[in-house]
């Protein structure tokens, strides 16, 4: 790259490589991670992946990690890495129930950035699963 080369110009790739095992010895290149959106959604949302999250554990308390990857559009690493967060933050609380988690939202705690301290964590999740509003007649 010459020194003079805006950095807008430049590309950079990134291969990520998987290794086809003991028996060859050998790695491969594999395919980018793609997200799971698909045309018609945007490519973004008002939520961020912890919110999507919070609401899809709220929605259904005994749901997979799984399940919530593929609700949500996000890896289970992800989804496992997210409910550790909110389990440290205090806004999940997850118990084992057989062979399966069971999750229960604290709906008391707030929103925490300063714009939305004032909303409560169980009003939001209301309003995400109420109905869609009456039209308001403009």
């Amino acid at each position: 790259m010459r020194s003079g080369t805006p950095l807008a110009r430049t590309t950079i790739r990134v291969i990520q490589f998987a290794h086809n095992g003991p028996a060859t010895g050998r790695w491969r290149p594999r395919p980018a991670y793609r997200a799971r959106v698909s045309a018609s959604s945007p490519g973004w949302t008002f939520l961020s992946n912890h919110g999507h999250v919070l609401v899809s554990l709220a929605a259904d308390p005994g749901a997979r990690v799984r399940d919530i990857a593929e609700r949500v559009g996000i890896t289970d690493r992800a989804v496992q890495l997210i409910v550790a967060d909110l389990e440290a933050a205090g806004y999940v609380e997850r118990r084992r129930v057989g062979r399966r988690n069971h999750y229960t939202v604290a709906t008391h705690g707030r929103f925490r950035h300063p714009l939305e301290q004032h909303v409560r964590v169980g009003d939001f999740l209301a309003l995400v699963a109420g109905s869609a509003p009456a039209p308001s007649g403009h």
